[in-house]
């Protein structure tokens, strides 16, 4: 029996290439989140084309609440809705994910690439694990590692493809647009990106063999904001230093850790961003 989980996040999927493409309310979203349940149904198909047994999806995109069910490939399962222990993965902590896919993916902070960030939107110039700049991608992939579940699919623009290749280099990427700047992308009909994700995934399910977990180690967590109260409001998360006027870290003893205090400390902060200055 082979598992696999996608985490299906927006801002990389087919034809978003601007913030209200992803933002839950606008008229701009409900248009993209046809294309997005394409990418993830082409993945779905994929996976099962590849011999997979079983596909879970779990949606990742703010709100977790983005994508079609009523349109959802009927031979996967869906885990919809906020306040996971994991958040972006999950269900890989149960040691039955095979393979993890991670669809509609993006850059991270400070990285070229169409609607680069890391978890917020903006107020994030940079997230660092043991000095390495990480993506949601490389965040996701070190927890997954701990639990023996490789990274197999990739897809998102092309320099998230590219970037994927640094934190998971055996995983199959299928690029769906191609960056001209944070806004503005070279972008493929569903149907070409449908047919590019389908046959990537079916390729990909032959990677899907778990491994020996990754025993946890130590990781230090650097962040950096783009105003200094931010990271004052930062060290209200126990463990949390300052250490520059916009920059915090702290240290944590497992990646499970390591990621559930970076949602922490991009909770309060969100909290403390003002509307006109930040």
């Amino acid at each position: 029996m082979t598992k696999i989980l996608i985490s299906a996040d927006m801002e990389g999927a087919t034809g978003v290439t601007w913030p209200a493409d992803c933002l839950p309310g606008t008229p701009e979203w409900q248009r993209c989140r046809p294309m997005f349940t394409s990418d993830v149904n082409a993945a779905i198909a994929g996976f099962l084309d590849g011999g997979a047994d079983e596909v879970i999806v779990n949606e990742a995109h703010m709100t977790m609440r983005n994508l079609l069910l009523e349109q959802l490939d009927d031979r996967a399962t869906l885990l919809t809705g906020r306040h996971k222990a994991l958040s972006m993965v999950e269900g890989v902590q149960h040691g039955d994910i095979d393979g993890i896919a991670f669809v509609g993916y993006h850059t991270g902070a400070g990285d070229e690439g169409v609607l680069a960030h890391t978890y917020l939107g903006n107020s994030l110039t940079g997230v660092f694990v043991d000095g390495v700049r990480a993506s949601e991608g490389l965040l996701n992939s070190l927890v997954a590692a701990e639990y023996g579940t490789p990274v197999v699919l990739v897809t998102g623009d092309d320099r998230t493809v590219a970037d994927a290749a640094r934190w998971a280099p055996d995983a199959v990427g299928a690029a769906v647009k191609d960056y001209v700047s944070r806004y503005a992308a070279v972008c493929r009909t569903p149907a070409r990106t449908a047919a590019d994700i389908r046959a990537a995934a079916a390729r990909a399910a032959a990677l899907a063999v778990r491994h020996a977990p990754a025993p946890p180690r130590e990781r230090r967590v650097e962040i950096e904001f783009d105003a200094e109260h931010l990271a004052g409001a930062a060290t209200v998360v126990p463990g949390v230093e300052q250490t520059g006027p916009c920059r915090v870290a702290y240290r944590a003893p497992s990646m499970y850790e390591g990621i559930r205090c970076f949602k922490a400390v991009t909770t309060v902060v969100s909290a403390a961003v003002e509307e006109w200055y930040g």
